[in-house]
């Protein structure tokens, strides 16, 4: 059986929604990289903003975020020692991704949650 371009383009694009949703899956990565769009930020500094997030958890996620190369993470040689993170380019590129995920939730509790 061939395989025709569009059902091509179709499976390329499910592959690749697929891959987009590994990355950003669960509860607390999108809230991570929002929290990182306000600018760089210490672990302590993310836990203060991401209220019930366990340490462990984060922790878990920040590596998992920067093993995707959404994150970066620095160590800056001070005393004690200092760990920042940041957005990479590709972390930064979500911007638009998570400016109209922000819209849709709006929508979402306007329609659902607030009726």
């Amino acid at each position: 059986m061939k395989t025709s371009p569009q059902n091509t383009s179709c499976t390329y694009k499910l592959m690749a929604s697929r891959d987009a949703l590994e990355v950003i899956q669960g509860k607390w990565r999108i809230p991570i990289i929002i929290s990182l769009t306000y600018g760089n930020k210490r672990y302590g500094e993310i836990k203060k903003e991401i209220k019930n997030i366990s340490p462990k958890m984060l922790s878990q996620e920040l590596k998992t975020l920067e093993m995707n190369k959404i994150i970066s993470r620095t160590l800056y040689d001070s005393m004690p020692i200092t760990v920042e993170y940041s957005l990479t380019p590709l972390g930064k590129s979500m911007t638009p991704l998570l400016n109209e995920i922000l819209k849709w939730g709006i929508h979402f509790r306007n329609e659902v949650i607030n009726n």
